[in-house]
């Protein structure tokens, strides 16, 4: 019997946030759905982090917070009321302790946390240009698509050049800032993104499952689409 794919799963440490004052991180649901479309199909699962240490989530996507926002999202009440599965991100690894060629495929998990702690991170960018192109699989969703803004190839060009991708929407971010009645994020990943010269970034209607595989490289539009990146990542492997 062959040895199980593994993948490595990459959340933000916690951050505050400049326009809010916010504590943020990353995105229960982002992380919990995929997780379990990988433990299924009979993958190990690594979750792990920039710099390692326990990682905290934005409150919204908690099921258990007070706003109800997140409060129909069963599987991650789940992980959270498990011991075993809660203890996975009280004391992350940081991705310069890993054996990264040990992995057939990373996973970035979105939330508010990475549009400060992923975007201009060299190592976080360099593990995502690494795996897309030397013919493994990165996966990133939602506002972690934030580090492919910038993401450069060996040859100078960025990563997403001559792709088809997508990332958290601006209908989706009007939606986001009307439920909290401000601004939320440092900057909208659609309007950058469609800046770019070279690229096909596509959204779907707003909060709707949608995710796109160009190649080795796999990104979901936001916190509902993480189930569906993950089953491309999986179709892409094999199991």
């Amino acid at each position: 019997m062959s040895a199980p794919k593994r993948i490595l799963m990459v959340a933000s440490n916690p951050a505050v946030s400049e326009r809010t004052g916010w504590p943020i991180g990353f995105w229960w649901a982002e992380l919990t759905h995929p997780y379990w479309e990988f433990v299924e199909a009979g993958y190990e699962v690594t979750i792990a982090s920039p710099d390692g240490g326990a990682l905290v989530a934005d409150s919204f996507s908690d099921p258990r917070d007070a706003s109800g926002y997140s409060a129909a999202d069963i599987l991650s009440r789940g992980f959270l009321e498990s011991p075993t599965h809660a203890a996975l991100v009280q004391n992350t690894p940081a991705l310069s302790d890993l054996d990264q060629d040990s992995f057939d495929a990373v996973f970035l998990v979105g939330g508010q946390g990475p549009m400060y702690t992923f975007r201009h991170n060299a190592s976080v960018e360099a593990l995502v240009v690494r795996f897309a192109t030397e013919g493994k699989v990165a996966a990133v969703v939602c506002h972690a698509t934030c580090v492919l803004l910038d993401a450069t190839t060996p040859s100078g060009d960025l990563l997403v050049t001559g792709r088809t991708w997508t990332g958290f929407a601006n209908s989706e971010e009007d939606v986001a800032d009307a439920f909290v009645g401000q601004r939320i994020q440092p900057f909208r990943i659609e309007d950058e993104a469609r800046a770019l010269p070279g690229t096909n970034f596509v959204v779907h209607a707003a909060f709707a499952p949608h995710a796109v595989r160009d190649g080795g490289l796999i990104t979901g539009q936001q916190q509902h689409s993480g189930a569906a990146a993950a089953r491309l990542v999986i179709e892409a492997l094999g199991r």
